[in-house]
């Protein structure tokens, strides 16, 4: 399939990166009141049984036209939620918020590649590639050099690794997503959900234990996260990548620490940094040149 991107990719793209770049700030919150694998399968499950409830009222049914697309299933379950939010929550305890938000930036830069030898359609170009690495140039200038300074914990090093592990599984999902067979998109965000929130489950039961209590606020912390950067937030990416493909959808990675840098400014009162206007004009160069083309048979239809 041709990617076929409209004005409502570009409104569900806007919509997800405000939503993720928002996700940080309340994990950091969350993360004061439970542990970091437990958070993962908490989220997972509760925006698993959302998702799941909103397929079952709708009466849609599940179509696979291959039954060797079961594995992708699989995979995409363990590397759309399960893995990368357990290795994200407890990658974010050892490394700063800045390093975090330049490794899911990253994900642009690793779906581009990865589009190029397995997705039909979305071969890497000159054009597009400076784009892309003008836009994550605009990203680490805003989230600046103190994203790579030391947080002073000794597993650190580990929790990098983890940041950028968690950014690949994202990657390889979107690409693996978007070579599916005609599937139903709702019972694609729940099924792979399901997968992913027991895979989850049986991880944080596994290496933390039975679940901890839990104060009042972060239980609504945790509904929150499951409700809407989890499944709806899924719901949103699935038909971003099937229908416009995953290297549009990764723009959304290149939003997200910007968003997260004006949601400080405007809800915790931050100041704005110096290089803000800077960074969002360098990204907004690289959004526009590596999608020239989208943006041309946007305005003057073909």
């Amino acid at each position: 399939m041709q990617p076929d991107i409209t004005w409502r990719n570009w409104l569900m793209v806007a919509a997800l990166g405000l939503i993720w770049g928002s996700s940080f700030m309340v994990v950091e919150v969350a993360l004061t009141g439970i542990s970091p694998f437990w958070l993962a399968a908490s989220r997972v499950t509760f925006g698993t049984l959302l998702t799941v409830l909103v397929w079952m009222i709708s009466g849609r049914r599940f179509f696979l036209t291959e039954k060797t697309a079961w594995p992708s299933i699989v995979a995409i379950g363990v590397l759309s939620s399960a893995l990368p939010f357990s290795l994200l929550s407890w990658g974010q305890t050892h490394v700063t918020s800045g390093f975090a938000g330049v490794s899911m930036a990253s994900i642009a830069l690793l779906v581009l590649p990865l589009s190029h030898f397995f997705v039909p359609g979305e071969q890497m170009t000159l054009r597009r590639t400076i784009g892309f690495l003008i836009g994550f140039g605009g990203v680490a200038l805003l989230i600046g050099p103190e994203a790579l300074a030391p947080s002073g914990s000794e597993m650190e090093l580990l929790g990098r690794v983890f940041c950028v592990l968690a950014a690949s599984c994202y990657a390889i999902s979107s690409v693996i997503i978007r070579r599916l067979p005609p599937i139903d998109p709702l019972g694609l965000a729940a099924i792979p959900l399901i997968i992913g929130a027991i895979t989850s489950l049986c991880f944080a039961l596994t290496v933390e234990g039975p679940p901890p209590a839990i104060s009042t606020e972060t239980l609504w912390i945790i509904l929150y996260l499951g409700l809407v950067p989890t499944a709806g937030a899924n719901l949103l990416r699935i038909l971003t990548i099937r229908s416009a493909g995953p290297v549009f959808m990764s723009l959304t990675n290149y939003q997200v620490p910007l968003w997260s840098v004006i949601l400080g400014i405007v809800i915790l009162e931050e100041a704005p940094r110096q290089n803000l206007f800077l960074a969002m004009t360098l990204i907004l160069i690289g959004l526009c040149l590596s999608q020239y083309g989208a943006l041309k048979r946007l305005f003057r239809p073909e």
